[in-house]
C-alpha cells in the first residue's frame, strides 16, 4: 500500500499544466494508499507504524470516523485533498463511487482530490477530548504541535488553487442503487417507493420501523398500495453484546424476523431482506439475509430461539441454520447496504 501511493505520487508529481489525470476512486482506497507524512524541510518522516499506532488509540478511546479521518488526513501525503495538491496544475477529474451515506466528498477515501475543512486544531481539540496526546509517538506529536503553530501547512481548503481544475464525479451511490432497485420493482408490478438513502442507526431499532411501515401498508395501504416494494438504503451500527457471528445486516434481518414472531398474522405475505451492496456483511461469507413469515415454520421445527440468537449477536448462526442467508460472492462494488421490503396482499 505505501509503495502503491508513492508510486501514484511520483506519477501525479510529473503532471503539468497539459497533462489530464483520471482518477478512479472508491470506498476503501485511504485504507489501500496508505502514504506517511513527510516534511524534509522540517526534518519530519513518520512510519506506517507511528500512523497505524495513532489509529489504534484513537478506536480504543472511542473516537468517531470523522474524528479519526481528522487525524489521518493531517498524518498522509494523499489524503485530505493533497492528493489534488500534487496534481496541480494538471486537469483532474475523478470518477467516484461513494460507501458514505451522504456522498461527502471529503470523507470517501478521505477526500484524496476534495477539499478538507477540517484543521490541526481540530486535530489539538480531538486530543485535549480523549486525552491521547501524551501516548502519541514523538514523531506524531511534533506533526501536530508545528501544525498548531503555523510551521508546516495544512490540509488544501476550499478555494486554494489545488482545485482550480478539479472536477470529482460521483458514478455510483446508494441513492441510484436504491432508484434502479425501484424502477426494477415497478417493472415487476409493484408499487414502488424509496423511503431514504440516509438510514442510519440500531440495526435493530431500524427493523422495527421497516416492520411498523409493513403493518400500515397491509391494513391501511399506505405509504403505497399493496403489492408494494418498499426500499431504503444506507448504514446501521449492531452494539455487540454476545459472542455470534454476523453483520449488520444479518441483525437487522433477525431483529425483524422477531417483530413478525410477535404478529404473524399481520405480517403473512411480508418479505424482507437487508444486504450489504458489496456482498460481505461484517466477518461473514453472506451478504446478508431475508425474513418472512415462513421461516417461523422453520424455527418451530428446529426448536430455534430468535430471541437467544439476537442475544449472542449470531444472525449468521441462526439463517445459516434455516436457509435464509443471501450469499452472492463479491460484487466489487460498495454503495452502502440496502433493504428490500415486499408486501403482497
Amino acid at each position: 500500500g505505501t509503495a502503491a501511493a508513492s508510486e501514484i505520487l511520483a506519477l501525479a508529481g510529473r503532471a503539468d499544466e497539459r497533462t489530464l489525470v483520471l482518477g478512479l476512486i472508491s470506498g476503501g482506497g485511504s485504507a489501500l494508499t496508505p502514504c506517511p507524512y513527510e516534511n524534509r524541510s522540517a526534518g519530519i518522516r513518520l512510519s506506517l507504524a507511528e500512523k497505524q499506532h495513532v489509529t489504534r488509540q484513537l478506536l480504543s478511546c472511542g473516537a468517531d470516523i470523522d474524528e479519526i479521518n481528522c487525524l489521518r488526513k493531517h498524518l498522509s501525503m494523499i489524503k485530505g485533498g493533497r492528493l489534488a495538491e500534487a496534481i496541480h496544475p494538471a486537469v483532474s477529474v475523478n470518477f467516484i463511487l461513494s460507501d458514505v451515506v451522504g456522498d461527502r466528498l471529503d470523507v470517501i477515501a478521505s477526500g484524496m482530490t476534495s477539499p478538507d475543512a477540517t484543521t490541526f486544531m481540530d486535530v489539538s481539540r480531538i486530543l485535549d477530548r480523549y486525552g491521547i496526546g501524551p501516548d502519541l509517538p514523538a514523531t506524531v506529536r511534533r506533526i501536530f504541535r508545528l501544525g498548531v503553530s503555523g510551521k508546516i501547512p495544512d490540509t488544501p481548503k476550499a478555494g486554494a488553487k489545488a482545485f482550480d481544475a478539479v472536477d470529482n464525479m460521483i458514478i455510483g451511490s446508494n441513492a441510484m442503487g436504491v432508484a434502479a432497485a425501484a424502477d426494477a420493482a415497478a417493472a415487476m408490478g409493484y408499487t414502488s417507493l424509496v423511503l431514504s438513502s440516509h438510514i442510519t442507526g440500531e440495526a435493530r431499532e431500524v427493523a422495527r420501523v421497516f416492520c411498523g411501515i409493513a403493518r400500515d401498508v397491509k391494513k391501511y395501504g399506505r405509504p403505497a398500495r399493496v403489492p408494494a416494494c418498499i426500499i431504503a438504503g444506507g448504514e446501521t451500527t449492531v452494539t455487540i453484546h454476545g459472542k455470534g457471528r454476523g453483520g449488520r445486516n444479518q441483525e437487522m434481518a433477525l431483529a425483524f424476523l422477531a417483530e413478525m414472531e410477535k404478529s404473524p398474522v399481520e405480517t403473512q405475505g411480508v418479505y424482507f431482506l437487508s444486504a450489504a451492496t458489496d456482498g460481505g456483511d461484517g466477518p461473514t461469507d453472506a451478504a446478508g439475509a431475508f425474513a418472512c413469515v415462513e421461516i417461523l415454520d422453520a424455527v418451530r421445527r428446529k426448536n430455534l430461539s430468535i430471541g437467544e440468537h439476537l442475544k449472542n449477536n449470531d444472525a449468521y448462526g441462526f439463517f445459516e441454520a434455516v436457509g435464509a442467508l443471501l450469499k452472492t460472492g463479491p460484487t466489487r462494488t460498495n454503495v452502502c447496504d440496502i433493504q428490500v421490503m415486499l408486501i403482497d396482499p
